[in-house]
């Protein structure tokens, strides 16, 4: 059975019978409401929809009615890789199944399950890693950042190696160059574990500090092996998800989009989901933007017609799993990403006008998308 641990769940070793909710579309938001699990039997293992309202949420409800483990059901293709979040302390296992495992649970009537779980709480320290250029404009700062950490379960080389590595070698590129405005760059700790290294350093500037940064620049997972070239959705053009970044984060999206334009590149939108550590920048007002090449989610027959690749099979199919090795690794989506990071960061570090109107090099005019 394809299943996975919710970070931050409870330990336990528990074999009992399943009990599943109703989902869509008898109850849209299942094990949202404590009402849900009414006459739910003391003991069982409860099987839950994902959708509508937090994992934690659910676990909580399950928990108050005498469940002794949580199975989330993903509401679509693909591994579920989620958390129940930092603040959860129950000592009750959360565990997730794929759509089409949870289906056939639900189908098997009775069923019994061993769900084991062995988790760590407890404090644990870890780092951001932050330098800046010794020269620059430090009233006008522009931010790029990759997350350093990976999840238990593997190595971590797309997720996130490929953007790390990508950033760190921009790093060492850009040392040649002269900025007009400082370029600080962050390799974050504890991503994984809900945006740790990131959140705390936005909420750590001050305003003065907060207002010096022009804009912020994220790239985590830049190399997926079955991959897409996603930008993030500044403008909310494709009025998916989330609204748009803040203001500023429409131009960033058409910068990338220029690269990918002059290198006859195709390139779709992405939603600004806050999955990765651009969610503490927006949240504060700082224009953002970034490349990814794809997790969990499956790749469509269109997307397979652009860019190819393997139809119906995640962009990643070892994202957060032990065989996310150097060999999980689309070297021609890495090397294409690098130079589009390489492209904005340096664009960036010369002229921020069309984002704040702080004028720049004039070598480095604002660049835009062909028509």
């Amino acid at each position: 059975m394809t299943n996975a641990l919710l970070s931050y769940s409870g330990s336990g070793d528990v074999t009992a019978p399943v009990t599943a909710l109703p989902g869509p579309p008898v109850d849209p938001t299942p094990g949202c409401d404590s009402a849900d699990f009414a006459g739910f039997p003391v003991g069982s293992i409860a099987l839950v929809g994902r959708g509508e309202c937090t994992f934690a949420s659910k676990a909580q409800h399950a928990y108050d009615a005498g469940a002794s483990a949580v199975v989330i059901v993903n509401n679509a293709a693909g591994d579920l890789n989620g958390t129940v979040g930092e603040g959860f302390a129950l000592d009750i296992p959360v565990t997730s199944v794929t759509q089409v495992v949870g289906d056939q649970l639900a189908a098997t009537a009775p069923l019994v399950l061993h769900v084991t779980t062995s988790t760590f709480r407890g404090p644990a320290t870890t780092y951001n890693v932050v330098a800046e250029t010794p020269t620059g404009n430090d009233a006008n700062v522009v931010m790029a950042g990759a997350h350093l950490d990976s999840v238990n379960a593997g190595p971590g080389i797309n997720d996130n190696g490929s953007g790390s590595a990508a950033l760190l070698e921009v790093a060492e590129q850009l040392a040649k160059v002269k900025p007009v405005n400082t370029v600080r760059f962050a390799w974050w700790g504890a991503e994984e574990s809900t945006l740790v290294g990131s959140s705390r350093y936005v909420a750590g500037l001050t305003d003065e500090e907060r207002s010096r940064i022009a804009l912020y620049l994220n790239f985590d997972m830049v190399g997926s092996p079955n991959p897409v070239f996603f930008v993030y959705d500044g403008d909310d053009s494709d009025a998916t998800g989330a609204g748009p970044g803040p203001s500023g984060s429409d131009r960033i999206e058409k910068t990338f989009e220029a690269f990918y334009d002059q290198r006859q590149v195709p390139f779709k939108g992405t939603d600004f989901s806050g999955r990765s550590d651009y969610g503490p920048f927006i949240a504060a007002g700082i224009p953002s933007g970034g490349l990814f090449t794809g997790a969990e989610g499956a790749k469509t027959a269109e997307e397979t017609a652009i860019w190819g690749g393997t139809a119906g099979r995640d962009y990643d199919p070892c994202y957060h799993q032990a065989c996310d090795t150097v060999g999980n690794v689309d070297l021609h989506a890495l090397d294409v990403n690098s130079d589009a990071m390489g492209f904005a960061i340096l664009q960036y570090a010369m002229n921020t006008s069309d984002i704040n109107g702080i004028p720049g090099e004039d070598t480095f005019p604002p660049v835009t998308p062909a028509p």
